[in-house]
């Protein structure tokens, strides 16, 4: 199968300016949460490129469960992007489970590098990870993300959670693409240097 062929691992993750995805707990308060058209634009344009959904065990059980319960709620303003979540077909990555206790939802058990080539090489659209934290930096070490889509929040918490900590070497990025929101968000979107 050539290059072309291969379905491209997308990240998309919030960030602090000083390079947290969440608080000392976990914590996701700081997020932006503005829903102007063109943020809601950019989300939809990356989720709607995607047909597969890559999650670590801790993150599944919030998300899912998230977007689940969303989706009995037709008035809710989330409620379009939620049936996306919960309709798309969900990979969770485990070493602990051995059957999903999620509907729409299969497990991987096996070695992180190769059941993550198996994904890309399925046919379909693209695949995206939103986490968790520890999850996706394992992917970050291993070189398995195609491209980084950051959002990155106007504020800075001082400590908390990061997925770039676990790098053994310099991993360079090329910026690909830049959005400026009115509420003082940016994505940056960079794929890997061949540099």
């Amino acid at each position: 199968m050539n290059k072309s062929n291969i379905r491209k691992l997308k990240l998309q993750v919030q960030m602090s300016i000083d390079g947290f995805i969440g608080g000392p707990n976990g914590e996701m308060d700081w997020v932006t949460f503005n829903r102007e058209n063109d943020i809601m634009n950019c989300v939809n344009e990356l989720t709607d490129s995607v047909d597969t959904i890559l999650l670590g065990r801790k993150m599944a059980e919030g998300f899912i469960s998230y977007w689940t319960n969303v989706v009995t709620k037709p008035d809710d303003s989330n409620f379009e992007f939620a049936k996306k979540m919960v309709d798309k077909p969900k990979v969770v990555f485990t070493k602990t489970l051995s059957k999903s206790p999620w509907n729409n939802t299969s497990l991987a058990n096996g070695e992180l590098v190769d059941e993550i080539n198996k994904l890309k090489r399925q046919p379909g659209k693209d695949i995206i990870v939103y986490g968790g934290a520890e999850f996706v930096s394992s992917l970050i070490t291993k070189n398995l993300i195609d491209e980084y889509h950051i959002s990155v929040n106007p504020v800075a918490i001082g400590k908390g959670i990061t997925i770039f900590k676990n790098l053994e070497k310099r991993q360079n990025l090329e910026l690909v693409k830049s959005v400026r929101f009115n509420c003082g968000k940016v994505l940056l979107c960079y794929t890997p240097s061949l540099i």
